[in-house]
Order: structure tokens, then C-alpha cells, then sequence
């Protein structure tokens, strides 16, 4: 009877582990023309989570929305997703066949770009293979829904932290562009205001000396 309960509870304080064993992968990298990821996925079924974010480009003075191409392809080279010219995307998809998957980027714009990607792979193991005991399964269902709900937060978090850093990165570059634009229309206005003195100050010398001839 104790060997039954000492099982039970080492199913659940392993099932309690769980939601630190899933597959995670967040990156924030500088991207050229292009560039491709890679991530293992062992189990089909599995569902993958995808988010990214063009946080900014290499010069405070360019600003557009071209956006980055994402297209996802299986281990057998088929494509699962696309995303074409979106400066943010997020998504999932169901594997169809476990191994490696590939994440490859394309850049639209003529600029370096910095891109922010989250990927992760929602897997439950235990609660698949041990969640078959009558007084166990509801608590498994209990965790395991727990599980899904803080994953799908963490998940949503950082995806709202990168669009926050992309704002905060376009606000502070368009206060630079708007301080740039000030100081060169009054830079012009200065000149402008110099020549015109010059002009009237030249025609004023040419109207005293015809009226002294």
C-alpha cells in the first residue's frame, strides 16, 4: 500500500515539473538578407508556438513597414507556415512530423534589421502516459490545464514586451528625426534670414549712391 502511494506521489511531483521541461526558445538577433533557425520537436501532435517582432532597423532615420518573410518547413522540407512582409507575426501549428523544424527569415528592407523570436512546443508527457488512475486523473487535468494557462502567459508576455521595446525604439527615433527636422528648418530660417539682410543692406548702398551722384 505505501510502494502504491510513494508511485502515486512521485507521478505527481514529476507531473508538478512539467511545465519547466517545455521546449523554449527566445532570441533577439540582427538580421541582413536572411537568416534560418532550427528546432527539434520530439513529439507529433505537439502543438509550436511562434511570435516575432522587428524591434528597429540599423538607422534611427529609416522607418518602414516592408517587414521580415518567415516561412516554417517540416523535417521533410514541406512548409507548414508563412508570414510575407509583417513587421510582427505570431502563430501556431500542429506537428505533423517530429524532427527538426526550420524558421528562416528574409529580410524586405535594404537596412539591418533587429528581430525578436519566441519560439516554444506545448507538450504534457505525463498526463498522456500516467493520468489513467480514476482519483489522479482530475487533479492531472487540474494541473495540466494550469500548465497551459501560465504557459500562454509567459508566452503573451514577452510577445507584448517586444512590441513595447519596438514602440519605445520608433517613439525615441522620432523624436530624434523631429529634433533634426527643428534644428535644420532653423538653421535654414537663420540663412535665410542672412541672406535677406544682406540683399536689402546691398540695395540700400546702391539707392545712397545714385542719390549722392
Amino acid at each position: 500500500m505505501m510502494d502504491v502511494r510513494g508511485l502515486r506521489l512521485g507521478y505527481f511531483l514529476v507531473l508538478c515539473l512539467v511545465p519547466f521541461l517545455r521546449h523554449a526558445v527566445a532570441i533577439r538577433f540582427v538580421m541582413d538578407r536572411g537568416e534560418c533557425f532550427s528546432h527539434n520537436v520530439d513529439y507529433e501532435g505537439d502543438t509550436v508556438h511562434v511570435s516575432f517582432v522587428v524591434i528597429k532597423a540599423d538607422t534611427p532615420w529609416h522607418y518602414s513597414e516592408d517587414g521580415v518573410d518567415l516561412v516554417v518547413k517540416d523535417p521533410n522540407g514541406n512548409q507548414v507556415h508563412d508570414s510575407r512582409a509583417k513587421v510582427s507575426d505570431k502563430f501556431e501549428f500542429i506537428v505533423q512530423k517530429r524532427g527538426v523544424h526550420r524558421f528562416c527569415f528574409t529580410n524586405k528592407s535594404p537596412y539591418h534589421e533587429t528581430v525578436d523570436f519566441d519560439v516554444h512546443v506545448g507538450h504534457f508527457s505525463y498526463f498522456d502516459q500516467h493520468a489513467k488512475d480514476e482519483h489522479f486523473g482530475p487533479l492531472f487535468e487540474q494541473i495540466r490545464k494550469l500548465d497551459d494557462d501560465l504557459y500562454n502567459v509567459l508566452f503573451e508576455q514577452h510577445w507584448l514586451t517586444a512590441q513595447t521595446d519596438r514602440q519605445a525604439i520608433l517613439n525615441e527615433n522620432m523624436s530624434t528625426r523631429a529634433i533634426h527636422k527643428a534644428l535644420l528648418e532653423s538653421a535654414a530660417l537663420i540663412a535665410a534670414s542672412a541672406v535677406q539682410v544682406y540683399l536689402l543692406r546691398r540695395l540700400f548702398e546702391r539707392k545712397l549712391g545714385t542719390s549722392r551722384v
